[in-house]
C-alpha cells in the first residue's frame, strides 16, 4: 500500500473511569515515524570498525552488535556496537579471548549473550590457513567476557554460510558449506547450562531443502523458515518451513498464486531475512547475477508474497549481498554488505515495519460456510439429490451462474406461496383451516430455497463453494491420484459455471501435481471430461525425453484407451508446433472485489435485513453482518427483531451516514480507507460489535493522527465533540487558533453550533495576545 501519510504512534488507551455509557478516546500525538520508510542512519567510521560483509548483527535491548566479517583485505574478529537511540557508534567492551578472525559464521542471542558458531577462518590475503570450524563462543553483554564453550561429544562437521537461530532454549544449526560439499543436515545444542551441554544431530523428514549455503533463516509461528540459497544446479526460489516439535520440513506451496499476484522472490543468496508480527521480510542478495534492493514481504497466514513499496520520503539502500539484519522493536536494522563493484559497506539503515492486525475477512466468511449458521438455501446435487446448505448473500455475489439459478428457484417458490395463500383463501372462505402465509411469518422461520444443480455432485460442488466463500481451496496431498481427480472435477465444474479465478488455481494445482505415478490416469480423465488443456499440459509430460521411457513401460500406459496411446505416440514422433498466446489471461474477480459490487447495489434485490439509522433505512444481508460482527450473530442467532429491522448506534452514539457507510465498508469487503473524522465515530466500533480483531481501529487511530488538515479541521472537531473525544477535540482547536486565519476562510464554520464556536472563540482567547488579536483581525 501507499503511505506517504501512514504513521506508526503510540498505542490508544480508554479512560474508562468517566462514565458506564460513554468511553474517553484518548490518543497521544507524536513522535511518529512514517510506515516503511527507510533511514539512512550514520555509517560506521573507520576508527571504530572497518566497512565490511560476510559478518553477523544481533539486537539486544536498544543496541545492535557487529561481530566478524572481512573488509575486502582481512578477516575480522572485532565486536561493534550501535546504540539506536542516539544513533552512535563505538567498539563494544570486551575481556578473555574472542573468536579467531571469521566470516560466514553464526550469530545469535539468548538470555543475556550472544552465541557465535563456526564460520571461516584463516588469512585471505595470503590465502593461508583456510578453514572451517566447529567452535562455540558466549558473549555476555553486561561483562563483555567472551568464553568458548567446550562441547564433550560428537560434534557438527565444521562448516560456513550455514544458518541458525534459537528456539525452546536451544540453538538449532542447519546446513552450510564444510569446504567440499553443501550440507543440509541440522544439529542443536541446549544453551541452559554449559556444563553438561552437548550436541544432538536432528532426524529430520518429510520434504528436506536441498544441501545448500549463503541463505537466511528465520522463526515465525513456532516455525523455522528458510528461504532461496546456494544449492548448486538445484537453486531455486522455494520457501521451506520446519517443525520444531515434529522435526518436519514443508515446501511452502505456490500454486494458490494467481498469475497476476505478486510472486515469490527471484532466486538468490547472500540476502536476508528477518521475522516481525507474521511476516517475514526479504531484502537483497545477489539474484542472477544483479542485486535487487526490492524489500519482500511474506504473509504466514495468507501465504502470499508482496513487493512492500516505501515511503516518498524513503532514503534507499542500494542493492548489496552478505549484508546482516536484526529487529529492534518495530523497525529492521541493516548494516554492510557488499556493494557494487565489490566495496564493502559500512551503512546502516533503518527500515520501519507496519503492524496492523491481519485482514480476517477470508477467515469470518470461511467460518461462516464451515459452522452453516443462518443458510437460507440448500443445493439439491446430482442424480443423488445430495443436499448442501450455503447462503445466498455469498452465493450470489461471487457467481453469476448460480445467481441466476437462485433466482430462478426464488420466482418458482413465490408461485408456488401464492398459489398455496390463494388455496388456504378458498379454504378460509369455506371454513376450513388457516395458516400464517409463507411471507409473513418471522424471517427466522423462512423456509431454505431449494436449488437443483444436476450437473455437480456434492464433494467437488463443496469444494467450489469454500472458494466462494474464502478465495481459495484447501488443497488436498499433492500428486494423489484421487485427489487430483477431485480437483479435476472441480474445474470441470468451475468451466461450467464461468468462474474464471477458481479455474486458474485448479489448473495450477492440477500442473503442479501431474508426476510420472498419476500423468496417465490425470490424462485419461482430462480426455473423458473434455478438458483440453490439462490434456496438453500431460501429453507434453509424458512425451519429455526424460519422462517417456518410465512412462510407457508403467502398467497404466498397457490399459489406456487406443486412442490416447496412438494420440501419445504420435505426439512423440512429431510434437506440435508451439503455439504463444500474448492473450492476458483473466483471472476473474476476487473476493473483495465482488463483496464490494455487492454492497454498491449488486446485493440490493437479495437483502433480508434493514438497518435503521436515525430512522433512516439501509438494506443489507443477516449472513454478511453475522459472519464479520458477533454482536450481529448474537442478535441474529438469539432475539432477531420480527419486523426484521434494526436500530444503529456504537453505544450511546449514532454514527453519522457517511462513517456507517464506511463500517459497512469494512464489514462487508474489508476496506479500511475513510475521512479522518469517520475514524472518530467508528474508532469504538470493533469493542461494540465484536469484530475478530482490532485492525478498523488501528487504522481510524492512524487516520485520526496523521490527516487532520486545515481543510477537514471543523468536521473532525464536530466528530469529536459529538463522540466525547476530548483530547481529539482539544487537539483540533489547537489546529485552528494557530490556524485561524485560513479557517475562518471555510464555509464549513458558519455551520458549527453555537456552543462550538464559543468553543473556538474561548480558546482564542486562551491562546492569542492582544496584539496577535489585532493583526488577525486587520487580516480578516
Amino acid at each position: 500500500m501507499s503511505c506517504k501519510s501512514t504513521k506508526v504512534a503510540p498505542s490508544v488507551d480508554f479512560d474508562h473511569s468517566c462514565s458506564d455509557s460513554v468511553e474517553y478516546l484518548t490518543l497521544n500525538f507524536g513522535p511518529f515515524e512514517t510506515v516503511h520508510r527507510w533511514r539512512r542512519l550514520p555509517p560506521c567510521d573507520e576508527f571504530v570498525g572497518a566497512r565490511r560483509s560476510k559478518h553477523t548483527v544481533v539486537a539486544y535491548r536498544d543496541a545492535i552488535y557487529v561481530f566478524g566479517g572481512d573488509n575486502g583485505k582481512n578477516m575480522l574478529n572485532d565486536l561493534l556496537r550501535f546504540d539506536v537511540k542516539d544513533c552512535s557508534w563505538c567498539r563494544a567492551f570486551t575481556t578473555g579471548t574472542p573468536p579467531a578472525p571469521r566470516y560466514h559464521h553464526s550469530a545469535v542471542v539468548y538470555g543475556s549473550s550472544m552465541f557465535v558458531f563456526g564460520g571461516y577462518t584463516g588469512d585471505i590475503y595470503s590465502n593461508s590457513n583456510l578453514k572451517n570450524k566447529n567452535d562455540l563462543f558466549e558473549y555476555k553483554f553486561a561483562t563483555g567476557q567472551w568464553t568458548e564453550w567446550k562441547v564433550e561429544g560428537s560434534l557438527p562437521v565444521a562448516r560456513s554460510a550455514h544458518g541458525a537461530t534459537v528456539y525452546n532454549d536451544k540453538l538449532w544449526i542447519f546446513a552450510g558449506y564444510d569446504g567440499n560439499a553443501r550440507l543440509n543436515d541440522m544439529w542443536t545444542i541446549s544453551l541452559q547450562d554449559r556444563e553438561h551441554a552437548c550436541w544432538e544431530e536432528i532426524d529430520q523428514s518429510g520434504e528436506i531443502p536441498p544441501s545448500c549455503c549463503n541463505f537466511p533463516v528465520a522463526v515465525c509461528r513456532d516455525k523455522m523458515f528458510v528461504f532461496s540459497g546456494q544449492s548448486g544446479a538445484k537453486i531455486t526460489n522455494n520457501l521451506f518451513q520446519f517443525e520444531f516439535k515434529g522435526h518436519m520440513w514443508t515446501r511452502i506451496p505456490t500454486e494458490h498464486l494467481l498469475r497476476g499476484s505478486p510472486p515469490p522472490p527471484q532466486r538468490r543468496y547472500g540476502h536476508t531475512m528477518v521475522a516481525f508480527d507474521r511476516h517475514l521480510y526479504v531484502f537483497g542478495g545477489a539474484a542472477d547475477n544483479t542485486l535487487p534492493n526490492e524489500l519482500h514481504c511474506y504473509d504466514v497466514d495468507s501465504q502470499t508474497w508482496e513487493v512492500i513499496q516505501p515511503s516518498l520520503d524513503s532514503e534507499m539502500p542500494s542493492g548489496r549481498l552478505f549484508h546482516a539484519a536484526a529487529v529492534i522493536q518495530d523497525a529492521m536494522y541493516i548494516f554492510g554488505g557488499t556493494v557494487d563493484n565489490n566495496v564493502r559497506s559500512g551503512e546502516m539503515y533503518r527500515f520501519q515495519f507496519s503492524s496492523y492486525p491481519k485482514c480476517t475477512l477470508h477467515e469470518d466468511y470461511g467460518k461462516l460456510w464451515e459452522n452453516r449458521q443462518f443458510c437460507d438455501v440448500e443445493f439439491i446435487l446430482g442424480e443423488r439429490e445430495e443436499r448442501v446448505l450455503g447462503h445466498i448473500a455469498i452465493v450470489t455475489a461471487r457467481c453469476q451462474w448460480l445467481r441466476k439459478k437462485i433466482l430462478q428457484a426464488r420466482d418458482r417458490q413465490k408461485q408456488r406461496t401464492k398459489r398455496e395463500s390463494s388455496e388456504e383463501s378458498d379454504e378460509g372462505a369455506a371454513g376450513g383451516p388457516r395458516d400464517i402465509p409463507t411471507g409473513n411469518r418471522p424471517s427466522g422461520t423462512q423456509p431454505l430455497l431449494e436449488v437443483s444443480i444436476r450437473e455437480a455432485e456434492a464433494q467437488p460442488f463443496e469444494v467450489l463453494m469454500q472458494f466462494l466463500y474464502t478465495d481459495k481451496i484447501q488443497y488436498p496431498r499433492r500428486g494423489h491420484v484421487q485427489d487430483v481427480l477431485l480437483i479435476m472435477d472441480v474445474y470441470k465444474l468451475a468451466l461450467s459455471f464461468k468462474l474464471s479465478r477458481l479455474e486458474q488455481l485448479c489448473v495450477q494445482y492440477i500442473e503442479a501435481s501431474v508426476d510420472l505415478q498419476n500423468v496417465l490416469s490425470v490424462c485419461e480423465n482430462a480426455n473423458k471430461l473434455q478438458l483440453d488443456q490439462l490434456k496438453e499440459h500431460c501429453l507434453n509430460f509424458v512425451v519429455k525425453e526424460s519422462h517417456f521411457n518410465q512412462v510407457i513401460m508403467t502398467k497404466e500406459f498397457e490399459l489406456l484407451s487406443t486412442p490416447l496411446i496412438v494420440e501419445i505416440v504420435r505426439r512423440k514422433q512429431q510434437p506440435p508446433p508451439r503455439v504463444y498466446s500474448d492473450q492476458p489471461v483473466d483471472i476473474g474477480t476476487s473476493l473483495v472485489q465482488d463483496m464490494k459490487a455487492y454492497l454498491e447495489g449488486g446485493g440490493l434485490e437479495f437483502c433480508d435485513i434493514i438497518l435503521l439509522l436515525d430512522g433512516h433505512p439501509r438494506p443489507a444481508h443477516k449472513a454478511i453482518l453475522a459472519a464479520r460482527s458477533s454482536y450481529f450473530e448474537a442478535m441474529f442467532r438469539s432475539f432477531m427483531p420480527e419486523d426484521g429491522q434494526v436500530n444503529i448506534s456504537i453505544g450511546e452514539m449514532v454514527p453519522s451516514k457517511q462513517a456507517f457507510e464506511s463500517m459497512l465498508r469494512y464489514i462487508y469487503y474489508g476496506d479500511v480507507n475513510m475521512p479522518p473524522e469517520d475514524s472518530l465515530y467508528l474508532f469504538a466500533a470493533p469493542y461494540y460489535y465484536g469484530f475478530s480483531n482490532n485492525r478498523l481501529q488501528a487504522y481510524c487511530k492512524q487516520n485520526l493522527e496523521m490527516n487532520v488538515t486545515v481543510e477537514n479541521v471543523l468536521q473532525i472537531l464536530e466528530a469529536a465533540d459529538k463522540t466525547q473525544a476530548l483530547d481529539m477535540k482539544k487537539h483540533c482547536l489547537h489546529i485552528i487558533v494557530h490556524q485561524f486565519i485560513k479557517v475562518s476562510k471555510l464555509p464549513n464554520l458558519r455551520s458549527l453550533s453555537q456552543l462550538l464556536l464559543l468553543d473556538i472563540i474561548e480558546s482564542l482567547a486562551t491562546h492569542i495576545s492582544d496584539k496577535q488579536c489585532a493583526e488577525m483581525c486587520s487580516d480578516i
